[in-house]
């Protein structure tokens, strides 16, 4: 257990029969009354993001996490095969659970698989990943506004925003928690 004013970002907490991971928080103390806690809160079962507010000094069940390396091998229909690197067990994921990870995992990525007693929840991929664009429309010659981009479509089938000079067969660094280009690889 812990209170609202032990709150920090990433940390996993257990409310109303759901685990969240708390994303952002504020203590907020107005003139009159008594103090709160702000907070944004991602739903780890199904990905919904909520604002909730609790009274400060509030307690709290911690949520203990487990997160276990493994491989994500292939893809059969909907459902998707990791691996273990230890044991080589290998476990399988529906498309829903994961499917913003997706855009960022080839074959072979290494990934950590999170689990709650047993329960599989999803995967965190690497914050930066560096996978080969596929499809890049020509860059516009003589265009040369600051930070000009245009579009690209990476190996995962991911579309995003690259500098002009990135061409079809490059590969690019993709930070993962904005979904943005990062570098040239």
């Amino acid at each position: 257990m812990i209170t609202t004013n032990d709150f920090k970002t990433g940390q996993t907490i257990q409310h109303e029969d759901n685990i969240y991971v708390v994303l952002e928080f504020q203590h907020v103390k107005p003139g009159k009354g008594s103090a709160f806690v702000r907070s944004k809160l991602r739903n780890l079962r199904t990905g919904a993001v909520i604002d909730k507010t609790w009274r400060a000094g509030e307690k709290v069940a911690t949520a203990m996490i487990e997160k276990d390396k493994m491989q994500y091998l292939y893809a059969d229909g909907d459902m998707h095969v990791f691996m273990n690197n230890e044991t080589y067990e290998q476990i399988e994921m529906h498309v829903d659970q994961i499917r913003e990870q997706l855009n960022f995992m080839k074959e072979n990525t290494e990934v950590s698989v999170v689990s709650f007693e047993g329960e599989i929840l999803g995967v965190d991929v690497p914050e930066k990943v560096t996978l080969k664009v596929v499809d890049a429309v020509p860059g516009v010659r003589g265009n040369t506004a600051a930070h000009a981009t245009k579009d690209a479509v990476v190996e995962t089938g991911y579309k995003l925003q690259v500098p002009l000079f990135i061409e079809e067969g490059d590969e690019i660094v993709i930070n993962t928690q904005t979904g943005k280009y990062s570098t040239k690889a």
